[in-house]
């Protein structure tokens, strides 16, 4: 069973910084494809930020200059650094895993094609 657990969710302020953390262990080996989602209130969820297993990384338009993916190999964990957030940032994030090779782009827009999901953890952003 894939494990991921979500850390780094809260309430900043328009403009501020949140850094989330995903650990799944054993999942460069495993050479799964992983990314991070989102859904805000009254939505359907959305592909944030993918990275593949060659390192390639893909976002949504929504984030694109201002959230950066990455990953540390030697502690099995996946990053998401949010910048300059705004108010329609707020929505529950989600680390997601999936058994099959998919370049970045295709993990983006996979979203609940995803196999395995943690449960989330929420991002407040306030104006």
């Amino acid at each position: 069973q894939v494990v991921r657990v979500e850390s780094g969710g809260g309430s900043v302020q328009s403009g501020g910084s949140l850094s989330l953390s995903c650990v799944v262990p054993g999942y460069i080996c495993r050479r799964l494809s992983m990314g991070w989602y989102r859904q805000a209130p009254g939505k359907g969820v959305e592909g944030v930020a993918a990275i593949d297993d060659n390192g390639n990384t893909a976002y949504s338009e929504s984030v694109e200059g201002r959230f950066t993916i990455s990953q540390d190999s030697a502690k099995n964990t996946l990053y998401l650094q949010k910048n300059r957030m705004r108010p329609e940032d707020t929505a529950m994030h989600y680390c997601a895993a999936d058994g099959d090779q998919m370049t970045a782009i295709q993990i983006i827009r996979a979203t609940v094609g995803m196999d395995q999901w943690g449960k989330g953890t929420l991002v407040t952003i306030s104006s």
